[in-house]
C-alpha cells in the first residue's frame, strides 16, 4: 500500500464522536485567538514598546496565519486528532512525533497550572474571604466533569466562554470609537489618534525594545492551533476547518490590532503599568460603572476557557501517543461517552499539582510557567511548518495527493515563519528572565530522550517509520 492510498483500517481518531459542529469549531478557533495573554500581558508589553506594540501584534499575527494555513493544508490532506504529533511522525520520523506529542501535552499542563491559579485570583477580587486554593479546586473539578461527559458539552461550554470574550472586546472597541468620535466620558478631552505618536514617537523605547516584546506577543497567540486538535471530532472537517482558519486574519485584525489601537488612542501609552490589565485601566479612564469588575469577569472567563481547552487537548494527545505505542496503552481507551477519560484524568492530576505549587511559590512563577508554555508552543509550530515544507515536496514529487486546502505561496510562507520563530527563540535566549524556559526545555528533551531509548529497547517496532493511514474526507 502506498501512502497515497486510502485505507479503511483502524485510524487513531476512530471511536471519537464527531460532535463538534461548525458553530462550535468557529468559536473554538475564535477563542483560541483571545486569551489571558491579551487581557493581562499586554500591559507589561505596552510599557516596553509603547504604540509600536500594535505593529508587533500585526507582524506576529501574519506569521501565525502562515502557520495556520500550513496546518490547514495538512489537516485536509489527513484530518486526525492530535494532528501535530501525527504529521511530525509521518514527515520527520517517529521520534519527532513522540517528542511533539509529549511537548504539546506539557504546554497545556503548565498552561493549565497557571490558568487555574489565575482564575482563583480573579475570584478573590470579589470574594477575598474564600481561600484561593478552594476556588482553584472547584474550577478544576467542574471543568474535569465537563470534559468527561461529552465532546458536545466541551464544545458548548467553549462556545459560550468565547462568546463572552468576543462580546467584551467588541464592546470595548465600539465604546472606544465612540469616545474618539464624539468625545464623551472623562477620557474624551485627551482621546485622540495622535496619542499613537505624540509621546516620544511610535517607537518610544526604540525598535530593539519593541522586538523584545515578541516573545510575550507569541504567548498571546498560543492555542490558536487548537482547531487542529478538533479535526478528529469535527462533523464536517472539509468545510469547518478551512472556514475557521480563513477567518483568522480578521480575528487578529479586530481583536488584537484593532482593540489595542483603540485603547492606545483613548489612553496615552505612558499611563499604562505592567501590573494592570490595559483593558481595566481603559474602562476606568472612560468612567464606565463597574468597568473593572466587568473586565475581571471577562479575564476569569479567558482563564477558564484556556484551562478547559487544556483538558480537552491533553487527553487527545495522550491517546494519539498511546495509539502509536509511545505512551501506556491504557491512554488509548475511550469511555462510554467516547472521551479519553483516563488521559484527561492523569492530565488533571498534574494540573492539580500546579495549583498547589502556584499557591506556595512567589508570583514570579507565573512568568516562568508562561515562558515554558511559549517555548513548547514554538516547538509545536516549528514542527507544523517543517512538516508542511516536507509535505509540499512530496506532493511536487508525486508521492502524496494534493490537499483540498493548499496554503498560498506554497512552502515559501512556511520558510518565512520558520525564520521568524527561530528569531523569537533567539530573543528568549537573550532575555535573562525568560531564558530559564530554555533550560527547562533542555531538561525536558533529555528526559524524553531517555524515555525514547527505553521505548526502543523494549519495543523496537514502535520506533520504526510506518506508512500513514489515511481517512477519506468529505
Amino acid at each position: 500500500m502506498t501512502s497515497a492510498q486510502v485505507d479503511t483500517e483502524k485510524t487513531p481518531e476512530e471511536g471519537y464522536e464527531r460532535g463538534l459542529g461548525s458553530r462550535q469549531v468557529q468559536m473554538i478557533a475564535i477563542g483560541g485567538a483571545i486569551g489571558v495573554g491579551l487581557f493581562l500581558k499586554a500591559g507589561a508589553n505596552i510599557t516596553k514598546a509603547g504604540p509600536s506594540l500594535i505593529l508587533m501584534y500585526a507582524l506576529a499575527g501574519a506569521v501565525v496565519f502562515f502557520i495556520m494555513r500550513a496546518l490547514g493544508e495538512l489537516l485536509l490532506y489527513r484530518p486526525v486528532s492530535g494532528s501535530f504529533a501525527e504529521y511530525s511522525r509521518e514527515f520527520l520520523g517517529p521520534f519527532f512525533g513522540y517528542f511533539t506529542g509529549w511537548t504539546y501535552w506539557l504546554m497545556w499542563v503548565v498552561t493549565g497550572m497557571a490558568e487555574l491559579t489565575a482564575a482563583a485570583i480573579y475570584v478573590h477580587y470579589w470574594f477575598p474571604h474564600i481561600p484561593q486554593w478552594v476556588t482553584a479546586l472547584v474550577f478544576l473539578v467542574i471543568l474535569f466533569g465537563v470534559n468527561l461527559i461529552s465532546v458536545k458539552l466541551f464544545g458548548e461550554l467553549e462556545f459560550w466562554f468565547s462568546m463572552v470574550k468576543v462580546t467584551a472586546l467588541i464592546g470595548m472597541i465600539v465604546i472606544g470609537l465612540g469616545v474618539l468620535t464624539f468625545g464623551f466620558s472623562s477620557a474624551g478631552d485627551t482621546a485622540a489618534v495622535s496619542n499613537l505618536w505624540a509621546f516620544d514617537g511610535f517607537f518610544p523605547k526604540g525598535v530593539g525594545s519593541s522586538l523584545m516584546t515578541l516573545q510575550g506577543v507569541m504567548f498571546a497567540y498560543l492555542a490558536v492551533e487548537l482547531v487542529g486538535v478538533t479535526a478528529g471530532e469535527s462533523e464536517d472537517p472539509e468545510k469547518t476547518l478551512p472556514k475557521a482558519i480563513n477567518t483568522l486574519p480578521w480575528r487578529i485584525a479586530l481583536f488584537y490590532v484593532g482593540a489595542l489601537t483603540v485603547i492606545l488612542c483613548v489612553v496615552k501609552w505612558t499611563e499604562f503599568t505592567p501590573e494592570a490589565s490595559p483593558f481595566v485601566l481603559a474602562f476606568a479612564k472612560i468612567g464606565i460603572p463597574a468597568g473593572a469588575g466587568i473586565v475581571n469577569f471577562v479575564v476569569l472567563t479567558a482563564a477558564l476557557s484556556s484551562c478547559n481547552s487544556g483538558m480537552y487537548s491533553t487527553g487527545r494527545m495522550l491517546r494519539t501517543l498511546a495509539d502509536s505505542g509511545e505512551a501506556p496503552k491504557r491512554f488509548s481507551r475511550l469511555s462510554s461517552t467516547k472521551t479519553p477519560a483516563f488521559g484527561i484524568t492523569v492530565s488533571v492530576l498534574f494540573m492539580g499539582i500546579g495549583v498547589v505549587l502556584n499557591y506556595l511559590v512567589p508570583e514570579k512563577a507565573f512568568g516562568y510557567v508562561t515562558s515554558v508554555a511559549t517555548a513548547a508552543g514554538i516547538w509545536t509550530w516549528l514542527m507544523i511548518l517543517i512538516s508542511h515544507v516536507l509535505y509540499r515536496r512530496a506532493v511536487v514529487a508525486g508521492r502524496l495527493p494534493a490537499s483540498a486546502f493548499p496554503a498560498p505561496g506554497g512552502a515559501v510562507c512556511s520558510w518565512i515563519a520558520i525564520v521568524f520563530l527561530l528569531f523569537v527563540t533567539g530573543l528568549i535566549a537573550y532575555d535573562a528572565d525568560s531564558r530559564v524556559c530554555l533550560y527547562v526545555m533542555a531538561g525536558w528533551a533529555a528526559a524524553l530522550g531517555v524515555g525514547w531509548a527505553v521505548l526502543k529497547a523494549r519495543n523496537p517496532q514502535v520506533t520504526e517509520r510506518r506508512e500513514p493511514v489515511l481517512e477519506k474526507v468529505g
